[in-house]
């Protein structure tokens, strides 16, 4: 298996790829609701000659190689897309009211072409390499169901890989930044705070609990636990995103509800942060009269790269793309003189899955400013550059081949 040859296959596809790519942009689905995406991937896996076993909710799992005995690579690709309403001057954008704001669009045409390539390999392949086909990445969901139904069994899976592409990239499509050791995601925690008081008109206050004063009083006091309780090495960000009560302005409502978000890097902040919110809500709540519950939805964990495959990644891809092409974050930061690490504030749920066997995240640079794409992941109007899915898709095939060689 020579590199040349790995990218000259993915090089051909590449008018496939963007087939592929478009459909699923133009049919995006949310969470578990997938159906037209799941059918699309379904019948383009069984034209290859795959058998696909569903796994969960909507996931999809199929298995390259295992002619040959040797242990389990995995590789990920998330298909969901998020509810929001495209913006883009594209001719294949969504009209249905969701959108592949994120790039899973990308993400899931790079898996069917390297499931292609895997094909036409897959008498070389010294293992077995399981292809998983996720739904639900963006509420935190989707990952930990296929884990609940046997993702990592059947067999076991030894080592895993994600790619994720980055809009807004000062480098050249199908350039690989690959994560260094280590946590480079946050865990992340959905929050619910309800504050219950005793509506009454507006004119006569004292006649009833005011719910929004007390949340209000909460919402900035919730800022504090930042301020003055983490210390300078404990990194996190809380953020409330809705605020919703009454219906009339000169009315006091019963209730408040706000909605927001926690993102943290290591586990024991975020229990710290979780237990001190209900601890300042609850009390403040009472101190005007009111009550608050404090209900976490869902989450994920950190997202931990392992040392040894960040590596292994780190060679295999500079194999495959030279060395101008492919990037670990230490040498991005000599480049610049930057002390930077490789963590993001985006949080992703292949956490779950780096929480249970050595996992790497790439990230795939697919959008240039200086090229058009001037909008950032998760706007409705950012764009990606296409030209970086034969190179994902290369990526994919060709480190869970390699990786499967070097460790029979």
């Amino acid at each position: 298996m020579k590199p040349e040859a790995i990218i000259n296959e993915a090089n051909n596809m590449q008018d496939v790829l963007v087939a592929d790519r478009r459909y699923l942009h133009m049919h995006p689905g949310t969470g578990f609701d997938l159906a037209d995406t799941v059918a699309y991937v379904k019948k383009e896996l069984t034209a290859m000659g795959y058998t696909p076993q569903e796994c969960g909710r909507a996931g999809l799992i199929v298995m390259a190689g295992g002619k040959k005995p040797g242990k389990v690579f995995l590789i990920r690709g998330d298909m969901d897309a998020l509810p929001m309403k495209e913006e883009a001057d594209v001719p294949f954008a969504s009209q249905n009211g969701c959108m592949h704001a994120c790039g899973h669009d990308m993400h899931t045409a790079m898996m069917l072409g390297a499931a292609r390539i895997l094909k036409e390999h897959e008498d070389e392949i010294e293992g077995t390499i399981k292809l998983m086909f996720q739904p639900a990445e963006e509420i935190f969901e989707g990952s930990h169901d296929m884990i609940e139904h046997g993702l990592l069994t059947n067999p076991t899976v030894d080592a895993a890989l994600m790619i994720h592409v980055m809009a807004g990239m000062p480098f050249a499509p199908g350039t690989v930044i690959v994560s260094g050791p280590g946590v480079s995601a946050p865990a992340a925690d959905y929050f619910e705070i309800k504050v219950q008081g005793k509506g009454c008109h507006g004119s006569m206050p004292n006649a009833g609990q005011d719910p929004l004063n007390a949340a209000a009083h909460i919402l900035i006091a919730l800022q504090e636990i930042h301020a003055r309780e983490l210390a300078m090495s404990e990194k996190a960000v809380l953020t409330f995103g809705t605020m919703h009560a009454g219906t009339a302005s000169n009315v006091i409502p019963d209730s408040v509800v706000m909605g927001g978000s926690i993102r943290t890097f290591d586990e024991e902040t975020r229990a710290f942060i979780k237990q001190r919110m209900t601890e300042i809500a609850t009390g403040i709540a009472t101190s005007f009269r009111t009550t608050a519950e404090v209900t976490f939805g869902s989450g994920c964990p950190t997202l931990v790269n392992d040392k040894e495959l960040s590596l292994d990644a780190e060679k295999y891809t500079k194999e495959l793309l030279g060395t101008g092409r492919a990037f670990s974050v230490a040498e991005l930061n000599a480049m610049s003189g930057s002390s930077g690490s490789s963590k993001s504030a985006g949080s992703e749920d292949f956490a779950y899955v780096s929480q249970e066997v050595p996992s790497i995240m790439l990230a795939l640079a697919a959008g240039q400013p200086e090229l058009g794409h001037r909008y950032p992941q998760h706007h409705p109007m950012v764009t990606f550059d296409e030209s970086a899915l034969s190179y994902g898709c290369a990526v994919y095939a060709y480190t869970a081949m390699r990786w499967l060689e070097e460790h029979r």
